[in-house]
């Protein structure tokens, strides 16, 4: 296949292109340099995009929008995450909508804070959203690709849970405090995390990719969540590190703002039905042995 993926240098998309690429598909970024003679240049604010490049693509993988981790949020941010996410997609479905032969699938990343905060609750795709600037801004991220879905183009709503790898990402994050053994768990640590492997995900776009039966949103998580405490205990016990050092719920609030409830403290108890259902297979299924697995990898790479 011919793939067309924005967001192609990021954390997720260089691991995907890598993935797409190995699995002999030829794979055409979409980003604002010119630097990449065989890419596809777009200004989302402006409006802008080579939409003649666009022709002969079997399918788009969508992944461009502002790091929703990064900085406090404040109006401004808001703004732009907003922005990031419902303009590019929205410029991006449109002009797919308007190809006389447009790609027969969108895979168009969203996120598991669709649900919001929903303690213990089981959440499928079925399940209603939540409430929250992040279920808000996943409502209208998903809504904006409907040019797209009225062409009859098979769109496909990524909604991504918590993403582990060697390098980079939440874990990367976390990494050193919990080796310096200053970890611990977050709030009540009751809280929901619904995650999944680097690998398992690339795998898992190009299962959606292949499976035509599967559209709307779905779930890419691992079939097993955790709490926030397990998923602490789990990597303590990864790195040989004590995890006694807890963060209570308002020092997260302090330090992050709005942002520590809609990232941090919110339970997402996801499952991947859909995926399951696909008969997508699961590399990494349970957390620790997971995280055994990738800071392997990571120990190997060092």
């Amino acid at each position: 296949m011919r793939i067309v993926v924005s967001g192609a240098t990021g954390f997720i998309g260089s691991a995907l292109v890598k993935h797409l690429t190995a699995a002999g598909h030829q794979v055409v970024p979409l980003g604002r340099s010119r630097s990449d003679p065989r890419g596809i240049v777009w200004n989302p604010e402006a409006g802008q995009i080579e939409a003649e490049k666009l022709a002969g693509t079997d399918a788009v993988v969508h992944l461009a929008g502002e790091n929703i981790a990064s900085g406090r949020w404040t109006a401004a941010k808001k703004a732009r995450l907003v922005n990031s996410r419902v303009k590019g997609t929205r410029l991006l479905a449109d002009t797919l909508a308007k190809m006389s032969s447009p790609p027969q699938t969108l895979v168009s990343a969203s996120a598991i804070g669709y649900y919001g905060d929903r303690g213990s609750e089981v959440l499928r795709e079925e399940s209603p959203p939540g409430r929250g600037f992040l279920a808000e801004l996943c409502k209208q991220w998903e809504a904006s690709t409907d040019a797209a879905t009225r062409k009859g183009i098979r769109v496909v709503h990524t909604r991504l849970g918590i993403v582990l790898a060697a390098h980079g990402g939440v874990l990367g994050k976390m990494l050193l405090p919990f080796k310096l053994g200053v970890g611990g768990k977050i709030g009540s640590g009751n809280q929901y995390m619904s995650w999944i492997s680097l690998d398992d995900l690339c795998s898992a776009f190009l299962h959606t990719l292949q499976s035509t039966a599967l559209h709307g949103a779905v779930n890419a998580v691992a079939p097993n969540p955790v709490t926030n405490q397990q998923f602490t205990k789990a990597l303590g016990r990864v790195l040989a590190r004590p995890t006694i050092f807890p963060i209570p719920a308002f020092a997260a609030r302090l330090a992050m703002g709005e942002m520590a409830d809609d990232l941090l403290l919110f339970s997402a108890r996801v499952e991947p039905a859909k995926l399951l259902a696909a008969r997508f297979a699961f590399k990494h299924t349970e957390l620790e042995s997971a995280l055994k697995s990738i800071l392997s990898s990571r120990r190997h790479a060092d």
